[in-house]
């Protein structure tokens, strides 16, 4: 099944714009985990099963693993077999910013899609055609490219003048004429003018944000900036707000609370 459907899928099936950020960090997980075999996983299998019936994907960030070494990738491993049998129909987004030449992408494409398995990757689209090549030959997968961060500072060079038009516009108008079908957009909700000037550039493509929640983004601007005219196809992550909204006990049925209560706020400006 190619991304689009299966993102079309649940969407409809959950009323859900909501991408949930599996990020664990071991200082901020509820005590009371600590004393299990396997933390990390053990948190994320309570946030899944708080939260599936009210996302449309998951989003684990490759790097809250690699911090713990293997062990942390074999959590990262356990993590995404339990997403795949527990809710298949929901697709996953391995947030890896991958972006190198030749044989490299060719390596760092068949990880993220034949061993982790998932249905959609973060990619640097600054090394051209031939470096996204090797994701993009996998068209049943979502290629997102990163097209404007939600960080502060993503204006320093993101925003430098090509002509007669910032850097990060130049690269979303060089990347729609090569005309990819499996391509999504990531343009952080921070930024909700340049999120509107790439949608209006890629009027029915998927788009990935983040910026909602903890770094201060306007729900309302963000969603009507980036939702295409059928208000869907646009993935909006949320990691720390949600799933540490609390670090007690009752972790799994405050997470559950936040993802419902965003969700919801999303809904409204569909």
């Amino acid at each position: 099944m190619k991304f689009q459907q299966k993102l079309n899928g649940i969407v409809a099936k959950n009323n859900s714009l909501l991408c949930v950020g599996l990020d664990p960090d071991l200082d901020k997980l509820p005590k009371h985990l600590l004393e299990k075999e396997d933390p990390i996983f053990e948190f994320n299998k309570e946030i899944i099963d708080a939260t599936f019936d009210l996302v449309c994907s998951y989003k684990p960030n490759i790097a809250f693993y690699e911090a713990y070494g293997i062990e942390g990738l074999k959590s990262l491993k356990k993590t995404l077999e339990y997403l795949q049998e527990k809710c298949p129909e929901i697709p996953i987004i391995l947030d890896a910013k991958r972006g190198d030449i030749g044989n490299t992408a060719a390596r760092y494409a068949k990880a993220v899609f034949e061993y982790w398995n998932v249905d959609a990757v973060t990619v640097f689209p600054h090394l051209g055609k031939d470096a996204l090549e090797p994701f993009l030959k996998y068209d049943d997968k979502l290629v997102i490219l990163l097209i404007k961060t939600s960080n502060p500072d993503a204006g320093i060079f993101q925003n430098l003048q090509v002509g007669d038009e910032p850097y990060y516009l130049k690269v979303a108008k060089t990347v729609k004429e090569w005309n990819f079908s499996n391509v999504g957009l990531f343009v952080g909700a921070t930024y909700p003018k340049e999120l509107a000037d790439v949608r209006a550039l890629f009027p029915d493509s998927v788009f990935l944000t983040a910026g909602v929640g903890a770094q201060g983004a306007k729900t309302e601007e963000a969603v009507k900036a980036g939702v295409d005219k059928n208000g869907g196809n646009f993935i909006c992550n949320n990691s720390r707000e949600i799933i540490y909204a609390s670090t007690e006990k009752d972790f799994t049925e405050a997470a559950r609370t936040k993802a419902l209560a965003i969700r919801d706020e999303i809904n409204k400006y569909r």
